[in-house]
C-alpha cells in the first residue's frame, strides 16, 4: 500500500508521541462500552455492571461521556434519554444527581459519573473515554469536567474524540494527558474526505488514531501508524472483524462476538 505523500508535514503539525506514553494502548482488547450485552441479552452498555465484568476479565474498558446540566462527565452515550431509561430528554438538561437517579433499562444500574468510574476502575485495566461533541454545542466544559475528574488518578487513561477540537484542547490544556483522533472514512472516501483527515490530524495533534475498522486496510491510518501512532479500531463485532483489526490494527475495540 503506497502511504501518505504528507509524511514531513505530519511529523511538523501531529509529532508522533514516544513510545513510552503510548506503548501501554497496543496491549489491550478494550470492551467497548463496558462487556454488555448484545441483543437485549446481559448487562446494559456504558453501566457499573458491565465496567465490572470487563475488570473481572482483565479487559480495557472504552466508555462515553457527556455533560450534565451542572457541569459534572457523565458515563452515557447518547444525546437523549430515551434508548436506555425511562426518562425522555437531553441529557444536558439534567443534573448529575437526577441523572443519577434514573436506571438503565430494566436493570438496578443507574447513570455513572466519570469520577464513579475511575473509582471502580482503580487504574486496574486501561481505560479510553470517548469525550461526545457536536458543533452546536460548546465542547471546553466537557473536556474541563474530564480534566477535574482525571486530576490525581493513577492508572493507563487516555481521552479521544471525533471532535478534533476535543484533541486539540487537551494538547494546549493538559499536554500529560494521552489523546486520540476518532476517525471514519464513511461517506467521505474521496478526494475533499483525504484532505479532511490531514486538516484533522494536523488541527488534533493526537497521540494516537481510533479507527472504523469497516475502513481499514486504509492509507491513511497506515501512514500514522508507520510513523508510530497506535492505531486502534472500533467496533469488533465479529471474528472476521477481529482478525481484520489483528491484521491492520494494533488493539480492538470490540463487542459481542468480536472480543476473543
Amino acid at each position: 500500500m503506497r502511504l501518505s505523500p504528507f509524511g514531513p508535514l505530519d511529523r511538523w503539525r501531529a509529532p508522533a508521541p514516544s513510545p513510552e506514553r503510548v506503548g501501554w494502548l497496543r496491549s489491550a482488547t478494550f470492551a467497548h462500552r463496558g462487556l454488555h450485552g448484545v441483543g437485549g441479552e446481559g448487562p446494559i452498555e456504558n453501566s457499573p455492571t458491565a465496567f465490572a465484568d470487563a475488570i473481572a476479565r482483565g479487559l480495557g474498558i472504552e466508555c462515553d461521556v457527556q455533560r450534565s446540566a451542572d457541569g459534572q462527565a457523565m458515563v452515557f452515550h447518547d444525546w437523549t434519554l430515551e434508548r436506555l431509561t425511562a426518562a425522555t430528554g437531553p441529557v444536558v438538561e439534567k443534573s448529575a444527581e437526577e441523572l443519577g437517579s434514573l436506571r438503565l433499562g430494566k436493570s438496578a444500574d443507574t447513570i455513572f459519573t466519570l469520577p464513579q468510574l475511575l473509582d471502580l476502575v482503580g487504574g486496574r485495566v486501561p481505560l479510553l473515554i470517548e469525550i461526545k461533541s457536536r458543533r452546536d454545542v460548546r465542547f471546553a466544559p466537557l473536556c474541563l469536567a474530564v480534566r477535574s475528574a482525571l486530576e490525581g488518578y493513577r492508572g493507563p487513561v487516555a481521552v479521544m474524540s471525533f471532535d478534533p477540537r476535543v484533541c486539540a484542547w487537551f494538547a494546549r490544556h493538559n499536554a500529560h494527558i494521552v489523546r486520540g483522533l476518532v476517525v471514519t472514512e464513511e461517506g467521505h472516501r474521496g478526494r475533499a474526505g483525504r484532505l479532511r483527515r490531514q486538516l484533522s490530524l494536523w488541527a488534533a495533534r493526537p497521540d494516537f488514531l481510533a479507527y472504523d475498522v469497516r475502513d481499514l486496510p486504509s492509507r491513511f491510518a497506515a501512514a500514522q501508524r508507520k510513523r508510530g501512532l497506535p492505531l486502534l479500531t472500533w467496533t469488533v463485532r465479529s471474528p472476521e472483524l477481529a482478525a481484520r483489526a489483528a491484521l491492520h490494527a494494533d488493539a480492538p475495540i470490540a463487542e459481542g462476538a468480536g472480543i476473543r
